[in-house]
């Protein structure tokens, strides 16, 4: 069974562009990374829970903020490594100034023995869906492009 998580595409609209939020994953093995590295915020889900639920509890977790909306599902999206992302789009706002991430226990240094916490998210923006397209995992731009189709059709 492959594993799945889900997700909120927040989006709005800024001087009439598009705006995507999104979100840099903490911990060391992502601090020097940018392009190619940024996320919707998303987690795993278990069988039989309801990935809405799911992405909306995850959004809260990684931001430590609350979005209400019309929820537009999008087409899930299979990872390398066999993962399934689900994902909604919703039209909202939120401060990507205040987030406040939930954290995760790792052995750091590598090695040592000694665990450190590190945010699961340790920074957010609001980016122009170009510059989206640069920093967004490749495996979530399908996202970024189905959401364009359906808010410009």
């Amino acid at each position: 069974m492959p594993k799945t998580s889900a997700g909120i595409l927040l989006y709005r609209f800024r001087e009439n562009q598009l705006e995507v939020f999104l979100v840099h994953p903490g911990g060391p093995f992502w601090a020097r990374k940018d392009a190619g590295a940024w996320s919707i915020p998303k987690g795993e889900f278990q069988p039989g829970e309801d990935p809405l639920d799911a992405a909306r509890r995850e959004f809260r977790e990684e931001t430590g903020q609350e979005i209400e909306g019309q929820y537009l599902p999008l087409t899930p999206l299979k990872q390398s490594g066999s993962k399934i992302i689900y994902a909604w789009a919703v039209e909202g706002n939120c401060d990507e100034q205040n987030i406040h991430s939930n954290t995760f226990l790792l052995e750091w240094p590598p090695g040592s023995g000694k665990g450190q916490d590190f945010p699961e998210i340790d920074r957010a923006g609001w980016f122009k869906i170009e510059s989206a397209q640069q920093k967004i995992l490749k495996g979530q731009l399908g996202l970024l492009e189905e959401l364009s189709t359906k808010i410009f059709r």
